[in-house]
């Protein structure tokens, strides 16, 4: 159930803000380098503005898709760059040592794991195209073992899943076109529905809910899941609604509630179906 719902949030998201994104780029390429293109979206709108004499929001439209693919360009550099200059540092910080003892406990000697020094706890998979779990020193201070084991067996199944890939997908749809509604609430639930996959994997590999349930209270209290969010895609084990989490270990049949919200989806699809309708129906 829980991993219908995450496909079915990603595909729509990932759809959605595709093809809208594909739509602006197609428009942009042609405005700037003169490129012929036929059956676009955007150029349509613009087109048919002009003949009912509304040549005003042609500007409009214009700045709107100007805007949208800076964004992006620039929310995607920015990634790749912060990314990689966190990784560096990390690396640099990492204590080798546990590393290698991690990585033979865990992932068969794989360099899947890195243990970097310092003293606040910290759990997350990191990097788009290779995710490798980052702990560290005061991580594996504060739990004992068997909560560290589910750790590790959490954020190994974001990092099997490509998740820190997945939920930038999503939050780049989500940012650039915050004016579709749906794509921020479907990145929020996604997010949060990752999260309780990741718990699943975790306490069915470990035969149990306790440890899971002490690990993010004890994260908890240190302040971990309160923190800035780190500003480079990553999924962390006590970032997302964790009282929600720890609320659903206790209670395993409460349901999250994923029903669309109202305003937001009727804007959504009002919005696609006038603009798909007047592309299908009305241009030559």
């Amino acid at each position: 159930m829980w991993e219908n719902r995450s496909k079915t949030m990603f595909i729509t998201g990932l759809a959605l803000s595709g093809v809208l994104l594909v739509q602006m780029t197609l428009y942009a390429m042609h405005m700037l380098l003169g490129w012929e293109i036929r059956h676009n979206l955007i150029q349509f709108c613009t087109r048919t503005a002009v003949a009912i004499g509304w040549s005003s929001l042609v500007y409009a439209l214009n700045l709107l898709v100007l805007y949208t693919i800076l964004s992006l360009i620039l929310r995607t550099g920015r990634q790749l760059l912060l990314s990689g200059r966190a990784y560096r540092r990390l690396k640099a910080a990492e204590e080798v040592r546990l590393s290698r003892m991690l990585n033979r406990r865990f992932s068969g000697g794989r360099d899947h794991i890195m243990v970097v020094e310092q003293q606040r706890p910290l759990a997350f998979t990191m990097n788009l195209l290779k995710p490798k779990i980052i702990l560290s020193t005061g991580l594996i201070d504060l739990l004992e073992p068997e909560e560290l084991e589910v750790v590790v067996y959490h954020e190994q199944y974001h990092r099997k899943h490509g998740d820190p890939l997945k939920t930038f997908l999503m939050s780049l749809g989500a940012s650039v076109l915050w004016y579709i509604p749906l794509l921020p609430w479907l990145y929020h639930k996604y997010t949060i529905v990752r999260e309780v996959l990741a718990d699943h994997e975790a306490m069915n590999r470990l035969g149990s809910s306790a440890e899971l349930g002490s690990a993010l209270l004890k994260l908890l209290k240190q302040g971990e899941a309160s923190s800035a969010r780190r500003p480079y895609a990553s999924v962390s084990f006590a970032d997302t609604s964790i009282n929600y989490r720890i609320r659903l270990i206790l209670n395993p049949e409460e349901e999250l509630p994923l029903g669309l919200p109202l305003t937001p989806t009727m804007i959504s699809i009002q919005t696609t179906l006038l603009l798909g309708s007047l592309f299908f129906f009305v241009l030559p």
